[in-house]
């Protein structure tokens, strides 16, 4: 049975990459921590609406339908490889990113003195790069691979706008992570509850020297959170703030892959704890 052996591969290849970056056995017969849960939806909870809410560009009008348009960026075009891109059309700030991938993202801040030839060669490289193989995040898999510009959303009190995602249950937001520097250097973050109390937890990146403050809006956010996230056992909900305006960034289905361990240990039992398990569902 093929479709068996496939399933067995993929599974055999989490237990493997768990145990390298958790330094334990990875229990799916009875998981219990945050990572083992995420490892269980992995590999049970899938139907194809996921692989559009993955997707950077069909999420757009996903989340448009059930919130407004007023809270996406906007869209200057989608295309199938860089050389199809009509630079002409863009304005002279813009975002480039790839629909199927997380990570290739490119901010244009000057278009007249920008040198292309350098991002040609990585977005080419992406759009041949299934990223469902880095962490076998089964949403990405069957993502079309594409090339989509849109608008960048500049705060004046910012260089890097902060990133804002929250950890939701069953639709009800629990921590707020808040990510600073996103991808560069010095990258930091922290963790908060939804009434803005710092909550001492530490993953990949160190804490913050000065902690951002509550968001003007987070009572909006919350809210915009608990209607993307209703009906979801785990969703990770990504947001900004930019002047006062909220802008919905992603979804996340496994938070860090559910490869990265807490500090201290017993955040991973605590969120674990809040993700009830749903009966296995395969639509694919």
């Amino acid at each position: 049975n093929l479709k068996k052996s496939k399933k067995e591969k993929e599974k055999e290849y989490i237990k493997k990459h768990y145990k390298i970056m958790l330094n334990k056995k990875l229990d799916l017969d009875n998981p219990i921590t945050f990572n083992e849960k995420l490892q269980w939806l992995k590999l049970n909870y899938r139907f194809p609406l996921l692989n559009v809410m993955a997707d950077k560009y069909l999420v757009k009008d996903y989340v448009s339908n059930l919130i407004g348009s007023n809270y996406i960026a906007k869209l200057y075009g989608v295309w199938e490889s860089f050389d199809d891109i009509d630079f002409d059309s863009l304005p002279n700030e813009f975002v480039l990113k790839e629909t199927h991938l997380s990570g290739l993202v490119w901010v244009c801040r000057d278009k007249a003195n920008a040198d292309f030839s350098q991002y040609k060669k990585k977005f080419d490289d992406g759009l041949k790069n299934n990223y469902y193989y880095h962490c076998r995040e089964w949403p990405y898999k069957d993502i079309e691979p594409r090339i989509i510009a849109e608008e960048v959303i500049k705060d004046d009190s910012y260089e890097n706008l902060p990133v804002y995602k929250f950890f939701c249950f069953n639709g009800e937001p629990y921590l707020v992570q808040t990510i600073e520097n996103d991808k560069h250097k010095n990258e930091s973050i922290d963790y908060f509850d939804i009434e803005w109390k710092p909550l001492n937890i530490k993953q990949n990146f160190p804490n913050s020297k000065v902690k951002l403050p509550k968001p003007s809006k987070l009572d909006e956010m919350l809210d915009i959170c608990r209607k993307l996230t209703k009906g979801f056992p785990f969703l990770r909900c990504d947001l900004y703030l930019a002047n006062d305006k909220v802008y919905f960034s992603e979804f996340t289905f496994f938070s860090d892959a559910g490869f990265q361990p807490f500090h201290p240990k017993k955040w991973d039992k605590i969120l674990g704890d809040k993700i009830i398990l749903p009966k296995p569902r395969h639509e694919d």
